[in-house]
């Protein structure tokens, strides 16, 4: 019988935001990852949208523990499944909707300042949602994790019409003028658990974990911990895109620095990054567990 509602997909895509990582040139009062790219929208909530939009059913934010109150104080604890809310060619009834968790992940204390970055970060909320996963059930460890960056500006709706693509055991990446994220560009792509051991072990045995060399002399600054400094293509190079599922997107920007922050404020394509509405992206919050918000 058929009751108009999606079934219950056993496929779990968990949705990667790495905010941890080396601090860029901006020098604000606030972390990098909120800089303004549209009237009231910050780029780490264009990340979360894009993760929404891919499918998602789960969104960890990998951040340090000081910004997490102020990442939260914008997202909140989950987000609307765009396609619920808008029931674009879905037979869903009125007032159905499907919120996507957020979780909020802080590095590790043994990794920070040693090698957290951009990269690791990614690699670690992926750990992370594993191991809480597997503490709840086997049935929810994610399947594959899509990785949204906060300083690559696409327009995150290119993605909706892949989501079956997306969660399937076929990899997925985003491209722009033949890059990919094996390039060092933030774009979007899934890695599953043997491209995070590959990928891990990259981490571990190319990075320098060491304050001082073998006679006791203090290395150069950026030789120590030199997994700290690891770009996106050193880290992810191993990840498997062979024969992927490609999306070859007509524009994108990088606003890892300041020049590339004003090309894109000064491009025609930013009219494209609009905020969602706050039914879909806004400050939600669940209900606190045994209290009755319906009397004082």
């Amino acid at each position: 019988m058929e009751t108009g509602i999606q079934n219950i997909n056993s496929f779990h895509l968990a949705g990667i935001v790495p905010v941890a990582g080396q601090k860029l040139d901006f020098n604000f009062p606030w972390h990098d990852c909120l800089q303004p790219i549209g009237q009231d929208y910050l780029a780490v909530e264009r990340a979360v949208w894009e993760c929404s939009c891919a499918g998602c059913e789960t969104i960890w934010i990998v951040c340090h523990s000081d910004m997490q109150p102020l990442i939260r104080y914008r997202l909140g604890d989950y987000v609307q499944d765009p396609l619920w809310v808008n029931k674009v060619r879905l037979r869903i009834p009125e007032g159905v909707e499907r919120q996507i968790p957020i979780y909020y992940v802080p590095i590790h204390p043994k990794d920070r300042d040693k090698r957290d970055c951009l990269g690791w970060s990614a690699l670690y909320g992926a750990l992370t949602a594993h191991w809480l996963s597997r503490t709840i059930s086997q049935w929810v460890i994610p399947d594959k994790y899509y990785t949204a960056f906060p300083y690559g500006l696409y327009n995150p709706e290119l993605v909706k019409p892949y989501r079956k693509r997306i969660s399937s055991k076929e990899s997925f990446c985003i491209s722009y003028e033949g890059k990919t994220v094996k390039d060092n560009e933030y774009l979007g792509f899934t890695f599953d658990a043997e491209d995070f051991k590959s990928c891990r072990r990259t981490i571990r045995t190319e990075g320098t974990g060491m304050y001082t060399d073998y006679m006791g002399d203090k290395l150069p600054i950026e030789e120590r911990w030199s997994a700290r400094y690891f770009p996106l293509d050193k880290v992810f190079q191993s990840v498997n895109m062979e024969h992927a599922n490609e999306l070859k997107i007509p524009w994108y920007f990088k606003i890892d620095n300041w020049n590339g922050y004003c090309d894109f404020l000064g491009s025609e394509y930013r009219k494209e990054i609009v905020r969602p509405s706050r039914k879909e992206l806004g400050f939600h919050e669940w209900n606190p567990i045994g209290v009755d918000i319906g009397k004082e």
